[in-house]
């Protein structure tokens, strides 16, 4: 009874039973007598297969994401030209704030500035020259370098200044060419801030 009972015999049984009504069920002699059934492509006017089946709605939107499609490459294609027009105008924007970063380093460098405690010492440094006599004061501005002999000229009284750069001229070629540069720079100083 025990072994009637144990798993694997219930197993072992019911396989043999299932496979032996397949057997019985699907044996060759009772197919003998049958036709087969002949499978067509007609289908009734409304009823079409699935794979054939259109959905308007379904094309609508294909439609609209080719649509989409189109424009965003167009507008790629857009932006990508306008990367490239900033670009170039950027590098073009470069050029020119170099330029006149150089152009502002060669104006600062040709145009004497006095600063307003600069000015003050100048106008004393003026007096004094004025009260000498030209061929003295002409005898120290020879000394002096030519930027500060323009911003001690900018403080001075135009007919010292005339009186000054005539004696300059006076004292031969050499000296005649200095009272010129001296006079041209002195065209380009700025006034005080």
């Amino acid at each position: 009874m025990r072994l009637l009972q144990s798993s694997w015999l219930i197993s072992l049984t019911s396989c043999i039973v299932y496979l032996a009504t397949t057997a019985a069920v699907l044996s060759s002699v009772k197919f003998e007598g049958t036709e087969p059934i002949e499978v067509t492509d007609k289908f009734a006017p409304g009823d079409d297969p699935s794979w054939k089946f259109r959905n308007p709605e379904f094309q609508q939107w294909v439609e609209d994401l080719r649509q989409e499609k189109t424009l965003a490459e167009t507008r790629k294609a857009q932006l990508n030209e306008l990367e490239t027009r900033l670009q170039a105008e950027r590098q073009e924007l470069s050029t020119v704030t170099q330029r006149v970063a150089q152009l502002q380093a060669d104006f600062e460098k040709n145009v004497v500035r006095l600063k307003d405690q600069e000015a003050k010492n100048l106008k004393r440094q003026a007096k004094a020259v004025a009260d000498m006599s030209p061929e003295a004061a002409v005898a120290m501005l020879d000394q002096m370098a030519d930027d500060d002999v323009v911003k001690l000229f900018a403080v001075m009284k135009s007919d010292q200044v005339t009186l000054l750069l005539e004696t300059l001229s006076k004292l031969g070629k050499a000296q005649t060419k200095r009272a010129a540069a001296i006079t041209e720079r002195t065209r380009h100083l700025l006034p005080t801030n």
